[in-house]
């Protein structure tokens, strides 16, 4: 997967994962907040790895010369 779909992935966990805390939380639905939680976390863990890849991917141009 590239990092641009890692970062994209990421987001929209992010987002979903916000939905679902907003509306467990006014609904009163604990599991539901849980798991949005856990997805958002899901998604910032994607987001990480694409920054990753976006520096290993740098580095090795810097390395290799490519720009």
């Amino acid at each position: 997967m590239s990092s641009t779909t890692d970062k994209i992935k990421g987001l929209a966990n992010e987002a979903v994962g916000n939905v679902k805390q907003a509306a467990g939380k006014a609904t009163g639905n604990d599991k539901l907040v849980a798991e949005g939680k856990a997805q958002e976390l899901k998604g910032e863990a994607q987001k990480t790895v694409g920054d990753v890849k976006d520096g290993a991917k740098n580095l090795a141009d810097k390395i290799t010369g490519k720009h």
